[in-house]
Order: structure tokens, then C-alpha cells, then sequence
């Protein structure tokens, strides 16, 4: 994952009293609680904000994306991807189990990305 303290990451961070109440800090270059602009939607005015939380620890990095009145669209959360992880990093969503299955919030996805090995991909000419 980027280095969250990059001011092109950094100018959406929220550092309100919510913020600092609920995660105890603003957060620093590896965490942190984001407002992103989304690409806008054709045909409609204005660009939907996401609210981005971004973590790495435990050998993952992670960032959850979330709108207040449905779940992201595939290419708004590959807009926050492409802002929140380096270029060559390769980052997935996660399908577990209903038995595992925890959801805080209805209108939230997740990106994963392992620190420690890199993610292993079908062959190119699987994936069109």
C-alpha cells in the first residue's frame, strides 16, 4: 500500500472529533479514515463520496470503501485501489464462507492485499 501520509492520499483524510474519538488518532502512513471523491456517474451531476478506511498490519494491508445509500460500483473501487495501493500491487476482494461472514456496514466492500507473498492470479489468457 502507498504511504497514506502522500498528499495526494493525505488531502482526504477526515481529522474531526469523530475520528479521533473512534480510532483514537487521525491515523499516519500506514491508517487512516478517508473522504474520496468517486469518478462521477454518466449523466448525473457531482461526484459520489466514498469513505475509505485504510489499516496495514498483521501482514495485510486493507482498505474498506463505503457509500452511504449502496455498495460501490466495480470502477469506483478500483479508483480507491488505484489511489490507495501502488501501481504494481496486486489487491482482491475476499468471499468467505456465510459462516465467516461479518458485516458492519451494508454498503461497504473490501480490498486485501498480503505483505508477506505476492497473490496468485490465473494465467493471462484466463482473464479477459
Amino acid at each position: 500500500m502507498r504511504n497514506l501520509l502522500d498528499p495526494e492520499i493525505n488531502r482526504y483524510r477526515l481529522t474531526n472529533r469523530a475520528v479521533i474519538e473512534h480510532c483514537g488518532n487521525v491515523g499516519d502512513g500506514m491508517g487512516g479514515v478517508f473522504l474520496v471523491p468517486l469518478p462521477r456517474p454518466k449523466g448525473k451531476p457531482g461526484h459520489p463520496l466514498a469513505t475509505v478506511v485504510a489499516s496495514a498490519g498483521g501482514g495485510w494491508d486493507h482498505v474498506s470503501v463505503s457509500l452511504r445509500t449502496r455498495c460501490p460500483a466495480w470502477n469506483e473501487l478500483e479508483h480507491v485501489k488505484r489511489l490507495f495501493f501502488r501501481p504494481g500491487e496486486v489487491a482482491m476482494q475476499l468471499h468467505l464462507p456465510p459462516s465467516e461472514h461479518i458485516s458492519l456496514h451494508p454498503n461497504c466492500l473490501h480490498l486485501w492485499r498480503p505483505t508477506d507473498r505476492d497473490i496468485p492470479r490465473p494465467p493471462v489468457e484466463m482473464v479477459a
